[in-house]
């Protein structure tokens, strides 16, 4: 199970999911319990389940959002448990979520975040350097949650070049250089 933002979770129009809303206590429980309804409503089948889940946070309330994505399931038995479960579970699709909860525009395509730059090149070599200041380039852009995803994805990693491909999923690796020419580009505009 994996938490994600209201942001992240308003970028996934191409996706569909059943939302379960209003959830209390451990949610691993609440994965277990939906996951085992389901099978014993002929709804999962070939002994499937839902692998991808996200919990998110919105008015208050603790969700999850079960990916239909690469899941064995009979989509009609689906349709019908969500609509006679919906009193007790606030079962909706996400693509109904989406649009009359987030107020999002399932028409449009969601506009892909820019990387901050980040000046790496010239800095300390040690990967945990490297990481607090990728990490603090994201926090300082109000990009916090992704400098936490950053930071868990790199210490899982193996090997100093996955760590370096990482860092450079979640920023522009650039050099002190490339930066005091920006900054100064930007105070000379500042002063015409």
């Amino acid at each position: 199970m994996k938490q994600i933002t209201t942001d992240e979770l308003r970028a996934m129009t191409n996706r569909e999911g059943i939302v379960i809303q209003g959830c209390g206590g451990d949610l691993s429980e609440w994965v277990t319990g939906i996951n085992d309804i389901l099978t014993q409503e002929g709804i999962l089948q070939n002994g499937d389940s839902f692998k991808e889940v996200f919990t998110f946070e919105h008015d208050g309330c603790t969700n999850l959002l079960f990916s239909m994505e690469n899941v064995d399931l009979h989509i009609g038995k689906l349709a019908m448990w969500r609509l006679q479960s919906h009193s007790s579970f606030g079962g909706t699709w996400l693509s109904d979520y989406l649009p009359n909860r987030l107020g999002v525009n399932m028409d449009e395509t969601p506009a892909k975040k820019e990387k901050p730059d980040c000046a790496l090149i010239e800095q300390d070599g040690n990967i945990f350097s490297l990481m607090g200041i990728a990490s603090r380039t994201l926090k300082n852009c109000g990009l916090g949650e992704q400098a936490k995803e950053m930071r868990e994805r790199i210490t899982a990693s193996g090997r100093y070049e996955e760590a370096l491909g990482i860092i450079g999923e979640y920023v522009n690796i650039t050099s002190t250089e490339d930066a005091l020419e920006q900054d100064s580009g930007f105070e000379m505009g500042q002063r015409y």
